[in-house]
């Protein structure tokens, strides 16, 4: 052992060395392969229509740092514009800014993390280098928009429909607190093991002026195969106006489902200690609407305070102006002929806001453009649809599918650059043969 007298690098600081040297191989494969492209575009173009002006400078900050290539610049005779070729067949239009992966990194971060801000920390923190600035960050996502998917088929005669409110803070000074209002639809439950999910969930965030219910059937007829002649409804809400004008909108065509969770609360909040407590509860459960009223009725005037008394009043006047909305959509449905084996109880409203308020709310405020950009995303995010964005489409949440094969001649334009650029480009690998880094080295080849 006193004969070695090596200098070993430690695990990390031999992953930082490749890793920077993979970046420098990228940024030169890039430029290259690039440079090759534009060339033969260059070849291949109109010549009586573009006119080559000059070569031009791209600059594109990507996941392995910047990529710089002087590509053609020409001039369209046909429309007089300026163009450069390479952008537009890349699908990549401008002179410059960042590559489409970074601004799909950055864009699923910031709807999926925290905030802007620890989404331009998180990518900085991954690769090395400053990428892009939270505020870059914010203003790409204010420019997404939502590619819709082809309409789902209903799989039974029935959706399920669940639907609240999530109040945001504005930013703009004297605007006040603006309720989001969010329906989620499903077709029912999945059940795999102890696990059960919703089936082919979407969410419809309300937009215009139009009344709520009147652009969320425009919704369900864009996304699903609904037949408003032929599809019932089961929405579950709490007891907001807004909420309940479903009675009358659909008249007939759905049943309306108070949310027995809030329910629940309001009844805990006036009776946890109470006598009568346990037999409400019971009502509940058993969805027995106008035993549960006459519960409530009875417990007049036997609270404690004034308070809880004008609560009580509020509450018994709410559920009596829809006592059948406290009974069993099942029992509705049957009513109607349709089958309701593997159907479960509504509530799943309080779960879907908790996902929005997670990034919307906690603290923050918003600007209206802000907060509907990234309600968009959020939607995105939770339905798997694509959306486009400055420099391209965001598609890593999107359903998984496969991958079509490139061009047999790119994968081995690729492939030879490579082999150019990453012969003799470290440093320890033409020094002594029999140092460990040097085998550690030539161990990775191959990966």
């Amino acid at each position: 052992m006193q004969k070695n007298t090596t200098d070993y690098l430690n695990l990390k600081q031999i992953e930082q060395l490749v890793w920077r040297k993979l970046q420098e191989t990228f940024s030169t494969v890039m430029a290259t392969f690039l440079g090759d492209i534009d060339k033969q575009i260059a070849e291949e173009r109109d010549v009586q229509r573009y006119r080559l002006q000059d070569k031009r400078v791209l600059k594109l900050v990507s996941l392995f740092g910047e990529i710089e290539v002087n590509r053609n610049y020409y001039r369209d005779r046909k429309t007089g514009e300026y163009v450069y070729l390479l952008d537009r067949y890349l699908e990549f239009e401008g002179a410059g800014g960042f590559s489409p992966l970074v601004e799909e990194a950055a864009i699923e971060l910031a709807v999926t993390g925290p905030s802007y801000r620890k989404a331009a920390n998180t990518l900085e923190t991954l690769l090395g280098y400053r990428v892009m600035s939270h505020e870059a960050i914010r203003q790409h996502l204010l420019k997404v928009i939502s590619i819709p998917k082809e309409r789902q088929p209903v799989l039974r005669p029935v959706l399920f429909v669940e639907v609240d409110g999530l109040y945001l803070k504005r930013q703009e000074k004297g605007k006040k607190s603006k309720e989001e209002k969010i329906a989620a639809v499903h077709q029912g439950w999945e059940i795999n093991g102890k696990r059960v999910s919703l089936k082919d969930k979407r969410h419809y965030v309300h937009r215009g002026k139009e009344p709520f219910w009147e652009g969320f059937e425009t919704y369900l007829m864009d996304t699903f195969d609904y037949d408003p002649t032929v599809h019932l409804l089961i929405i579950n809400g709490d007891g907001a106006n807004w909420i309940t004008a479903c009675r009358e909108h659909f008249n007939g065509r759905a049943f309306f489902s108070i949310d027995r969770f809030h329910v629940a609360r309001d009844i805990r909040r006036l009776f946890r200690e109470h006598p009568r407590y346990r037999d409400m509860q019971k009502a509940l459960a058993a969805y027995n609407g106008e035993k549960l009223i006459t519960e409530l009725n009875s417990a007049v005037g036997t609270l404690d305070t004034e308070a809880k008394e004008k609560r009580l009043e509020e509450l018994i006047h709410q559920l009596e102006q829809y006592p059948e909305a406290l009974g069993d959509y099942r029992k509705w449905l049957n009513e109607k002929g349709i089958d309701t084996e593997g159907m479960r109880p509504m509530g799943s409203a309080e779960g879907t806001m908790s996902v929005f308020a997670k990034r919307l709310k906690n603290g923050r405020s918003w600007v209206e453009n802000g907060a509907n950009a990234m309600m968009t995303a959020l939607v995105a995010s939770l339905d798997k649809l694509a959306l486009k964005t400055l420099f391209g489409r965001v598609e890593k949440w999107n359903e998984t599918k496969e991958e079509k094969n490139p061009p047999k001649h790119y994968v081995e334009k690729v492939t030879s650059t490579i082999g150019e650029a990453t012969r003799d480009n470290i440093e320890y690998l033409k020094g002594k043969a029999n140092i460990p880094v040097y085998r550690a080295l030539q161990a990775l080849k191959g990966f």
